[in-house]
C-alpha cells in the first residue's frame, strides 16, 4: 500500500520510513541545496552531498555493503503460504532476536514496510509477519 501525505494528499510509493522521517529528509535536503548554492560547491562536491541525502532516504549506510536496517530477514525462519493474492511467506519466529527487531521496525512504520523490494506486514495478532516481493509475480514454487 502506498503512503499518503497528510499535508498535501500526495501519494508516495512504498517507502521504508514514516511521514515524519520523510519531512525531516525534505527539510535536510532543502538546507543542503541552499548551503550548496551559497558555498558554490563544485559539481563533484554537490553530487557527493546530494548522494549522502539520498542514501539516508533509501535506507543504506555510507558503506553500500552494510544495510542500515537493524534486522536481517535471511536469519528469520519463513514458511511458504498461499493466500487470496498468491504465494507469500510468513514467520512467527518469536524466539529470534532478528524477528523481534523486525517487529519493532514494523511497529514504527504502522505495521507495514518495504525493504529491498520485499513488502512486510504484521498480522492483527501482532506476532505473525508476512512478506512477499513487491513485484506482482510474487514467490515462485
Amino acid at each position: 500500500m502506498a503512503s499518503r501525505c497528510s499535508r498535501t494528499g500526495e501519494v508516495w510509493g512504498e517507502i521504508a520510513m514514516n511521514e515524519e522521517d520523510f519531512w525531516n529528509f525534505i527539510s535536510d535536503l532543502t538546507e543542503l541545496l541552499s548551503a550548496m548554492e551559497e558555498a558554490r560547491l563544485t559539481e563533484l562536491d554537490a553530487i557527493r552531498k546530494l548522494k549522502e541525502q539520498i542514501v539516508k532516504l533509501v535506507g543504506v549506510s555510507e558503506d553500500q555493503s552494510k544495510p542500515r536496517w537493524s534486522w536481517d530477514p535471511s536469519k528469520i525462519k519463513w514458511e511458504r503460504a498461499e493466500g487470496a493474492k498468491g504465494l507469500f511467506e510468513r514467520s512467527e519466529d518469536m524466539d529470534n532476536p532478528e524477528f523481534k527487531a523486525m517487529l519493532q521496525d514494523l511497529a514504527s512504520h504502522k505495521g507495514k514496510l518495504t525493504r529491498d523490494g520485499v513488502f512486510y506486514w504484521v498480522y492483527r495478532n501482532g506476532s505473525t509477519v508476512g512478506r512477499k516481493p513487491q513485484n506482482r509475480g510474487g514467490f515462485h514454487e
